[in-house]
């Protein structure tokens, strides 16, 4: 194995702490804005986001921002609270450990451009030698699109390659389609259905794995 990929969001960190934040503020402006109370806010703010999930626009907080006519931008929410973006305990020291051993390292990841800001904030960005968001190809996981493009930039073949990610629809079933090895990160310890090559509970497992695959 030559090159792994990586996820961001529920693989490398989490962003609940300041979604959980952000949320009230949305729901308070919908309030106003249209006259309801903050449950109902609430209600159809959180429908727009279900009845789109997965889909292109799911993706991107700032095109819920706009369809309710919402003042805010999640750039600018992740410039003013960064520390509540939480990166998990074990990705500093397994991309470092990767690193060290010479696998180039890249991200792949649905979500637009205010990614990369995202890992600069936290200090992840320097470990990566490519960061593939959406726009870069207007595409989104599983979309074989996105990852043939990751390996160009890398000049890895994809059964030289690896997907580390928290999505089975996503990061798993793209990976495999277009013949990468496919390491689902189960934090959770939800039910996989035998989809990925490997599970994993924890990213320090995948230095046993990049040994099994070398």
């Amino acid at each position: 194995m030559e090159a792994l990929f990586f996820d961001i969001d529920g693989t490398l960190l989490t962003e609940m702490p300041l979604i959980e934040m952000f949320l009230p503020q949305v729901y308070e402006k919908l309030s106003r804005k249209l006259g309801v109370d903050k449950k109902e806010a609430r209600e159809r703010f959180l429908a727009e986001i279900l009845g789109r999930r997965d889909t292109y626009d799911w993706h991107e907080w700032n095109f819920f921002f706009r369809l309710f006519d919402l003042d805010m931008k999640y750039e600018d929410l992740l410039k003013a609270y960064p520390h509540k973006l939480h990166v998990y305990p074990d990705t500093v020291p397994t991309l470092e450990w990767l690193r060290d051993e010479g696998y180039r390292l890249g991200v792949i990841t649905s979500g637009p451009e205010y990614q990369r800001l995202k890992l600069r904030l936290t200090g992840l960005g320097s470990y990566f030698d490519v960061i593939v968001t959406r726009d870069d190809v207007n595409a989104i996981k599983p979309e074989p699109k996105i990852f043939l493009y990751a390996l160009e930039s890398v000049g890895v073949p994809p059964e030289e390659s690896a997907m580390v990610g928290d999505s089975l629809s996503q990061d798993v079933y793209g990976a495999k389609n277009v013949g990468m090895v496919a390491i689902w990160i189960n934090r959770n310890g939800d039910k996989g259905y035998n989809m990925a090559d490997y599970e994993i509970r924890t990213l320090h497992e995948l230095r046993k794995i990049v040994g099994d695959e070398t």
